[in-house]
């Protein structure tokens, strides 16, 4: 569900950052407070801050910014979980379910740890941005 089509009881968080590592740590304090302040436990808000670095980080890795320079995050809260995006400038490559990685690899693990923590999570490409979703049980 997109954010313009919630209900107006949920307050939804949508975060301009740059296109930087450093926008990570900012994003997940940002998460944290909001979580905080709706009494989501512990664990849910640590495995929330988990899958948006994991979401934010390949976006900084993996694709290119969108036309001002930025990543965007968003989050919310309903009765299906806690919802996480990042939109990106939508790069070559795109987010994609990792069967098997191999002990020895050194990444690939991100979107397993996002999908283990998860209820779902998918991908909306558009011409010239891509936002990866994910809902994360509260």
């Amino acid at each position: 569900m997109s954010s313009a089509t919630l209900p107006a009881d949920v307050s939804v968080v949508d975060v301009v950052l740059p296109h930087e590592v450093s926008a990570v740590a900012d994003a997940r304090r940002r998460l944290a407070a909001y979580l905080k302040r709706y009494r989501i436990t512990e664990t849910a808000r640590d495995d929330a801050q988990l899958v948006l670095s994991e979401l934010l980080s390949n976006a900084i890795r993996y694709a290119p910014p969108l036309p001002a320079g930025e990543v965007r995050a968003a989050w919310w809260i309903d009765r299906a979980g806690i919802h996480v995006e990042v939109t990106d400038g939508r790069g070559d490559t795109e987010p994609q379910r990792i069967s098997g990685t191999h002990p020895e690899s050194i990444g690939g693990r991100g979107l397993a740890i996002v999908d283990m923590l998860t209820t779902g999570w998918g991908v909306r490409t558009a011409a010239h941005h891509r936002t990866v979703h994910a809902v994360v049980p509260s």
